[in-house]
């Protein structure tokens, strides 16, 4: 019956489909292969039993299984998942191939060359389907794993994630144990589960602190360097700029990074900057990042061993969605904020991750001259709070 919960672990074979559908085993195969002559009654029937059971071919013996690891883009931050499958896909003999799938026709494209090709299995990394994509891929039997799925995920679909609404809630949590109050957020896009999700934990952490969210200090971004930097520089440049900003990923704290230079101001003195995800750069910028520890090796490395598991037949399909715990790690780019006007810091030298705001790591670099930060001109302040959109 569709709908019925396999037991964890018990392999669907095409026999216990063609039961369930109460045809032939040569006739769920049929189906499986796309063969047109099965009734259509018959053939929807069965299509609903494969998805219900979460059918998977088996893996083809004689050669390594073939997984594709698909991107909207590729980023730093794609470098760690691809990390994270790769060395578990090579420690159990398959093999990894990376696609990048950022418009319609390459969709199209994609999913034309999957139909013909020997792969196994798909990972998809915030890479938005349409339905009619969606159900093409569906049919052709194969397990998929979602990782920070885009709008709400199918929920016969395994999803991995991080938590997110955890993340955002203390990390402004941390900039208001500091002393700040006037906290701005730039968040990845508004679609995006993980985006909404870091929104959400933000404005707990607000709520809980009796502290009024203001509109004006959230910007929608797109996860990456130019947008924090324009969100990041309309923020500093309103008449009651915030004292501190969380980024909703370590690309857009660098882009914060910048618009602080650009203004003169120093991080942490002046500004202090949380981000999210904890890639390598965060370490190496100087202040080093205050971030979120978003376990990207571990979800990628989870999503294909759930790729395998399905494929195995061994996969516990009773819980679809899983999400790994995300921490604080406190470096140097935050500090309770000044007691007194900031004044004119000298101008920051070189780009993002070389000497942005400061003249070494943490607060050694901060000025003793009687110097402040040069007061910020108030300008009027965008009239939508939503950058560009790109993909995360």
């Amino acid at each position: 019956m569709v709908g019925e919960s396999r037991v964890p672990g018990d392999r669907v074979t095409l026999a216990k489909v063609a039961a369930a559908a109460g045809v032939s085993v040569p006739t769920v195969s049929k189906v499986l292969n796309g063969h047109a002559d099965v009734a259509a009654k018959t053939r929807s029937r069965v299509e609903a039993l494969l998805a219900d059971y979460n059918y998977a071919a088996p893996r083809r013996a004689g050669r390594p299984c073939l997984i594709d690891l698909v991107f909207a883009d590729l980023s730093p931050w794609a470098v760690e998942i691809i990390r994270g499958a790769e060395e578990t896909a090579s420690g159990e003999g398959c093999r990894l191939a990376v696609s990048v799938v950022s418009g319609e026709p390459d969709t199209a494209e994609w999913l034309a060359r999957l139909s013909t090709s020997r792969t196994d299995g798909v990972i998809l990394v915030l890479t938005e389907l349409s339905p009619a994509y969606r159900a093409q891929l569906a049919a052709m039997h194969m397990p998929v794993v979602i990782v920070d799925p885009v709008g709400q995920p199918d929920p016969r679909i395994p999803s991995i994630g991080a938590a997110n609404w955890a993340g955002g809630l203390m990390a402004t949590e941390h900039l208001i144990e500091l002393g700040h109050r006037r906290i701005g957020t730039i968040t990845g896009r508004p679609s995006l589960l993980c985006s909404q999700a870091r929104l959400d934990g933000y404005r707990a952490a607000l709520e809980r602190a009796d502290i009024p969210a203001d509109p004006a200090l959230v910007y929608s971004g797109d996860f990456h360097f130019e947008a924090a930097l324009a969100a990041a520089t309309d923020m500093l440049e309103l008449a009651d700029p915030p004292t501190a900003i969380f980024a909703g990923s370590d690309m857009q704290a660098m882009g914060v990074y910048e618009a602080a230079r650009l203004h003169r101001l120093r991080i942490p003195d002046d500004l202090s900057v949380v981000g999210f995800d904890d890639l390598p750069m965060s370490g190496w910028v100087s202040p080093p990042l205050t971030t979120v520890i978003q376990p990207l090796a571990q979800m990628a490395a989870l999503a294909t061993r759930t790729v395998l598991a399905l494929l195995d037949g061994r996969a516990d399909t009773s819980n679809n969605r899983v999400e790994l715990t995300t921490s604080l790690v406190v470096r140097s780019s935050t500090a309770p904020p000044r007691t007194e006007p900031a004044g004119a810091a000298p101008n920051g030298t070189g780009a993002a991750g070389a000497g942005l705001t400061g003249t070494g790591p943490g607060r050694s670099g901060r000025r003793t001259d009687g110097h402040r930060s040069q007061s910020r001109r108030p300008r009027k302040a965008a009239q939508t709070n939503t950058a560009p959109e790109g993909t995360p």
